[in-house]
């Protein structure tokens, strides 16, 4: 939503409402949705068969616990079930990109009050980088550099 968006919507709601009041919903998977779509991320179309099995070596999950959340995550729009026949057939409805990009998002938001300054230093201070990340970085705010 456009910062144009957001203010038109602040002027439709009561001051009492956090900034999440008025944002739309974005893709927020919880952590059993992130494994289930790493599995089709990773390759898609699956069968529920290789999903089933898939989770159930990766995670331990049990069939009805595997089938239960792809049907939930479609009925949420997350997955497509395609039943064709006999077999039905799994696919990802939301790229890989922009699940992340909400995930970091949400929290940058949340745990930096959405700066990136302040994560950045709490990450260098933590761990030790190395000299290919540290010019993997500087790789990244230069293009930054040149969108901005």
């Amino acid at each position: 939503m456009e910062r144009s968006e957001v203010s038109e919507e602040r002027a439709k709601v009561s001051n009492g409402k956090t900034e999440a009041a008025y944002r739309k919903p974005g893709v927020s998977l919880t952590p059993a949705e992130w494994h289930l779509m790493e599995c089709l991320w990773e390759q898609a179309p699956r069968t529920g068969r290789e999903v089933v099995d898939y989770l159930k070596a990766e995670m331990g999950w049990s069939k009805s616990t595997t089938l239960t959340m792809l049907r939930r995550m479609a009925e949420k729009g997350l997955v497509s079930c395609d039943e064709g026949g006999e077999v039905r057939c799994y696919s990802p409805l939301v790229a890989r990109e922009k699940a992340l990009l909400q995930e970091t998002e949400d929290f940058l938001s949340r745990v930096y009050r959405g700066s990136v300054g302040l994560l950045m230093s709490t990450l260098t201070k933590r761990q030790n980088l190395s000299r290919e990340e540290i010019k993997e970085l500087y790789a990244i705010l230069e293009e930054a550099e040149k969108r901005s």
